[in-house]
């Protein structure tokens, strides 16, 4: 493979432009040093014209948000029969759409935390569901537009009816799931080591904590017992396989052992395209696994296709 021309998809339209941009930086060198001919796509609207005069061998997909992950641009690259990496169109558009892709989950018997998709104008001075509970938007990452409600607080969001709004108008409404941040990639259909992220900035793995220097700490292998941490794997593997996930993907979960060893344990999102950079979550479980990064970015490269 070293020598063929890889074209690393990074920027973008969304949100989440400045990860993307990081997570590309990350992998196209990395890519360069295991032997890759490598262009970086700054993605913008003329990306078809782009790759159609480009005529890549195989593009890295390092997009994050809408337009990237949420099966556009990989219609994109089917269209133009470029062979890609990650999820294909249909995977990437469920798993993008939080509220149908816990049915899915749910069908499948993950465990999810109680909800219901509403309108965000739909939510007025009532409570959609008794406090406490979390606010989301169905097609937004990083946790962009995530509120929670407290327990004793009087009225809903009120950012929610807010002009300045910008996520769209369908959110989901699900019960507050309190304890610990888990975590847990899954690779060619194997599941790697489960991470815990303890945020530093606060008790909630807001943005700041995903991204900013001293937000979060990673501890890997995560400190729970071991059945709890073969289920998380089993779980992982499980959501990939049911969103119909190729690659590499990340599951999340919230674990909330207050009472017991055991706890509750619940299943959030599945992300299908993590952030790549080498101190991202996945990069750290393939470390923790063997697994170099530039050997991790190569393997991705060689499983692309299309038809995904």
């Amino acid at each position: 493979m070293s020598g063929r021309h890889v074209a690393v998809l990074m920027g973008g339209l969304s949100s989440e432009r400045p990860v993307s941009l990081s997570s590309g930086a990350a992998c196209a060198e990395a890519l360069e040093a295991e032997g890759f001919r490598v262009t970086r796509v700054d993605v913008g609207r003329d990306v078809a014209a782009v790759l159609a005069d480009l005529r890549p061998d195989v593009a890295f997909n390092a997009l994050h948000g809408p337009f990237g992950e949420d099966g556009a641009i990989q219609g994109i690259l089917e269209y133009l029969q470029i062979p890609y990496t990650h999820s294909g169109v249909l995977a990437s558009a469920l798993a993008m759409d939080k509220s149908r892709a816990k049915a899915v989950a749910a069908a499948a018997g993950i465990p999810v935390a109680p909800g219901l998709e509403l309108d965000r104008h739909a939510i007025g001075a009532e409570h959609p569901m008794e406090p406490p509970y979390v606010v989301k938007p169905v097609s937004e990452g990083s946790s962009f537009g995530v509120v929670i409600v407290r327990e004793g607080q009087s009225h809903p969001p009120q950012v929610l009816g807010s002009a300045d709004w910008r996520y769209g108008d369908r959110v989901m409404v699900e019960r507050y799931v309190a304890g610990r941040e888990l975590t847990c990639g899954v690779m060619d259909n194997q599941a790697l080591g489960v991470t815990e992220i303890v945020p530093l900035s606060g008790t909630f793995y807001d943005y700041d904590a995903k991204y900013a220097a001293g937000g979060s700490k990673h501890v890997i292998p995560a400190d729970i017992l071991p059945n709890i941490y073969q289920k998380i794997q089993t779980l992982a593997v499980k959501a990939h396989q049911a969103m119909g996930c190729r690659g590499v993907s990340r599951s999340d979960f919230r674990f909330d052992d207050r009472f017991s060893e055991d706890g509750e344990l619940i299943w959030l999102e599945v992300n299908t395209q993590p952030g790549m950079t080498p101190t991202s979550l996945v990069p750290e479980m393939a470390a923790h696994a063997g697994r170099s990064f530039g050997d991790l970015v190569r393997w991705m490269v060689e499983d692309a296709s299309c038809l995904r």
